[in-house]
C-alpha cells in the first residue's frame, strides 16, 4: 500500500467551521470558543486568545484558582481535544487550539507580574518554540503523533496537550535564564 492510499474503513478529514463548533461542548472548548477558526495562523490567534482571557481573568483569580484551572482545563481540554480531532478524522487538527491557550495561561501565570514588553516577549517566546517546534518540543510532537487517515485515540489527544506544555516550558527556562543573567 503506498502512502497516497487510503486506508480500508477511515474517515475523510474534515475541515473545522463555525457549524461543526456548534453542536458539540468538546468542539468548543478544543477550538478555543472559536479562536481557532481563523483561516490564517490559527495558533497564533489561539495565543493572542488566552493573552486577553488571562489579563481579563487574573484579577480575579488567586494562585490556587490559577493551579485547580490548569489542572482541570487539562483534563477536559484532553477529552475535549481528544474528540474534536476523532470528529475531525485528523490527529492533530491546526483548529484545535486548547493546547495554546492552556500552555499560555501557565505561562503567563508563572510570569507574571510582568510589564506588557515582558508579556510580549513571553507570546513571542511561546510562539517560536510552539512554531518550530526545535529539541525537546520536536520531540514530544512526535512522542504521540497518530498517522493521518487512521483512528485518532486518547494518546493522540494527550500529544496535542503534551508538545504546548514543553513549549511552555522551554519558554519558561529562557525567560528564568534570562532574568537570572540580567535580571
Amino acid at each position: 500500500m503506498s502512502d497516497t492510499s487510503p486506508i480500508p474503513g477511515a474517515l475523510a478529514p474534515r475541515r473545522a467551521t463555525a457549524r461543526f463548533m456548534f453542536p458539540h461542548p468538546a468542539h468548543w472548548i478544543a477550538l478555543g470558543f472559536g479562536s481557532g477558526l481563523s483561516p490564517k495562523a490559527p495558533g497564533t490567534v489561539g495565543t493572542l486568545w488566552a493573552w486577553l482571557a488571562f489579563l481579563v481573568m487574573n484579577p480575579w483569580m488567586s494562585d490556587r484558582s490559577w493551579a485547580w484551572l490548569l489542572a482541570g482545563g487539562t483534563l477536559v481540554g484532553w477529552w475535549a481535544c481528544t474528540m474534536t480531532a476523532r470528529h475531525l478524522a485528523t490527529p492533530d487538527p491546526g483548529a484545535v487550539v486548547w493546547d495554546e491557550i492552556l500552555a499560555f495561561w501557565l505561562v503567563l501565570w508563572l510570569v507574571m507580574p510582568t510589564g506588557f514588553w515582558g508579556q510580549l516577549i513571553a507570546f513571542a517566546l511561546f510562539r517560536f518554540f510552539d512554531a518550530a517546534k526545535p529539541g525537546p518540543v520536536g520531540w514530544a510532537d512526535q512522542l504521540f503523533k497518530g498517522e493521518r487517515g487512521k483512528p485518532v485515540g486518547w494518546a493522540q489527544g494527550w500529544g496535542i496537550l503534551f508538545d504546548d506544555f514543553v513549549a511552555a516550558g522551554c519558554t519558561l527556562v529562557v525567560i528564568a535564564l534570562w532574568r537570572f543573567l540580567w535580571g
